[in-house]
């Protein structure tokens, strides 16, 4: 079940809040119908794969009560090493295979496993709880609490990556406690506008550039006009499909009286590489910060030492993307554009000018997006090269309408619009014109939608 569908937005959401509502007065009781929510939500998709969920929460759950809170316990290590298999099976099997043996000269039949959905986020939101308890950072909770923190529909399947303290501290607030109009409504508003981005722009950008996308991994020669439009569609697709469904999410958690943190802080107006990723996929960035490079020594033991976890950190960050040599590619370049980074600050010191650091990383950017989103080095090579090639007017040969090129120009503009979570969760005021405003837009988005399924998220397989 999709958040973009008429199938969500017009019977399980108005069903599942109802239901939370009138049973608000319990806490056990609400937090029981949206947990079985969760599973009707996450089951919607592959009903096969609900037991993995479950048995997940059940595993890390029952071994934080064993051996918790008791720092150091050799359990913790174990059953990290546990979800780690999980992933490694479901998402890294055919790839570990397949990469052997193209080192031995062998031949692999890719293996029938179904990618469960969201399982990279929910294994990594245990990962670090587990984490947290073993270092002493974290209470144990009870079963019922654990599971609707791990399994809350709006951030399971795509993030935020939630901290155990995010949330499940907020379990025990009264959903009709004052301020529920106010959070209802500005929730309601960034789920909007989280459609709107999805349905509006980053969709119609997919329309633009998989066709040529498609030509390259299919070896066809790529003309700078296309080239272009590919590379910076998809720069701007990504940004607007992935943060649409974060605004989904926060605003979703917001109309249920609960607040996720943030995953994006307008990260195409950073300065720099490092600045970018402050800003851009803020709770993944956080959690190889906090659970990979500083236990790996971070900044504090030398600089080979910074070296050598800066290496493993994206190496790791890039395999988190995907089970494909291109995203590993995808994570060297901005781990090699971090050190690069690095060595300035401490040799040169010297800081470029706002708008040279905004030119140069964006160009990483997007650069490294174009590996993202080919099908292998190759059809990657083709866009990148067709990037330096003269561009031809008469579009013969081009797979992009020139007539459309007004959307890459619309979305490149609303890059330097206020943030979507700024704007609906603080700027605009309540009023009667606003809320009109807002009711005619939900419908016309629902209508829009149309009765199919709705097209995926890009992240909604990582």
């Amino acid at each position: 079940m999709l958040f973009n569908s008429q199938l969500f937005l017009v019977a399980f959401l108005p069903v599942v809040l109802a239901g939370y509502y009138l049973s608000a007065r319990h806490r056990d009781l609400r937090l029981g119908w949206l947990l079985a929510a969760s599973f009707v939500f996450y089951g919607a998709w592959d009903v096969r794969l609900v037991p993995l969920l479950a048995g997940s929460i059940l595993l890390n759950w029952l071994t934080a009560r064993l051996a918790g809170p008791r720092p150091g316990h050799w359990a913790f290590a174990g059953v990290i090493g546990v979800n780690l298999a999980i992933l490694g099976v479901f998402k890294y099997a055919d790839f570990t295979a397949s990469s052997v043996c193209a080192a031995v000269g062998c031949t692999h039949q890719p293996w029938s496993i179904v990618l469960p959905l969201g399982i990279s986020f929910f294994t990594f939101q245990q990962i670090a709880y587990l984490a947290d308890l073993r270092a002493g950072r974290a209470p144990t909770y009870r079963l019922l609490d654990y599971a609707a923190f791990v399994a809350f529909f709006p951030q399971l399947v795509a993030g935020p990556i939630v901290r155990h303290n995010e949330l499940i501290g907020q379990f025990a607030l009264d959903p009709w406690r004052p301020g529920l109009a106010e959070r209802l409504s500005r929730g309601g508003l960034l789920v909007i506008i989280g459609l709107a981005k999805k349905m509006l722009v980053a969709d119609p950008l997919a329309r633009l550039i998989d066709p040529v996308y498609a030509r390259a991994a299919a070896g066809e020669a790529i003309g700078a006009g296309d080239a272009w439009v590919a590379t910076i569609g998809f720069t701007l697709q990504i940004f607007y499909d992935f943060s649409a469904y974060t605004d989904m999410a926060i605003g979703l958690a917001l109309m249920f009286g609960l607040t996720l943190p943030l995953n994006f802080d307008d990260p195409y107006r950073a300065v720099s590489i490092i600045d970018f990723w402050r800003r851009w996929h803020m709770t993944l960035s956080r959690f190889f910060r906090d659970y990979v490079y500083i236990p790996l020594g971070g900044s504090r033991r030398g600089l080979a030492r910074q070296l050598a976890a800066l290496a493993v950190t994206w190496t790791l960050t890039g395999l988190w993307h995907g089970a494909a040599w291109t995203f590993v590619a995808w994570g060297a370049i901005h781990g090699v554009a971090l050190v690069l980074q690095l060595f300035w600050r401490r040799w040169i010191g010297w800081a470029p000018p706002a708008v040279l650091g905004w030119l140069l990383t964006m160009a990483v950017v997007s650069g490294a997006l174009v590996i993202f989103r080919a099908e292998g080095f190759a059809a990657a090579g083709l866009v990148l090269g067709g990037l330096a090639g003269p561009i031809a007017v008469d579009g013969a040969a081009a797979s992009v309408d020139w007539q459309d090129l007004w959307l890459v120009g619309l979305a490149s503009a609303l890059i330097w619009a206020p943030a979507s979570h700024r704007l609906a969760l603080e700027r605009l005021a309540p009023s009667r014109g606003l809320a009109m405003a807002t009711g005619i837009a939900l419908a016309t988005l629902v209508l829009l939608a149309g009765g199919g399924p709705g097209q995926e998220f890009i992240y909604f397989q990582f």
